[in-house]
């Protein structure tokens, strides 16, 4: 017989491997780790990094006018003079981090006249301070 005359099943059979058999306790797979487990699945590297990346990453809908820093009037009755954002910043009421518009909102009685630049402020708080004899620029 030569291999040309050869009629027998030419198909490989594909090896079970983890079955027991002859092939001892760890049946081809090595020992312990993500390759020995049975329906074990490797994860692609992309897949872990796109799972660090913040979930809302491609938000479109973000508003186009910033918000001002609102400050209660409680806050700013113990000052006096001239106000400016860099002194509210100076004197803690703003965060040092802010660079948007600072607006004070809110009722509080005032003593003495202040003048403010720059600084936003309500209808009720403005007539307070004009009030008193200051003024909002």
């Amino acid at each position: 017989m030569q291999l040309h005359q050869f009629s027998g099943n030419r198909k490989r059979i594909s090896r079970r491997i983890a079955r027991g058999g002859k092939r001892g306790t760890y049946s081809g797979r090595g020992q312990k780790g993500q390759k020995s487990r049975a329906g074990r699945r490797m994860r692609p590297a992309m897949r872990d990094l796109i799972a660090r990346i913040p979930k809302r990453r491609g938000f479109r809908n973000k508003p186009h006018s910033t918000q001002p820093f609102v400050i209660p009037a409680s806050k700013i009755a113990r000052l006096s003079g001239a106000i400016t954002v860099a002194l509210l910043k100076k004197e803690g009421i703003v965060p040092k981090r802010h660079n948007g518009e600072v607006k004070i909102i809110g009722v509080a009685e005032l003593k003495k006249p202040i003048t403010f630049t720059g600084i936003k402020a309500s209808a009720s708080f403005r007539a307070l301070v004009e009030r008193a004899g200051g003024k909002v620029v």
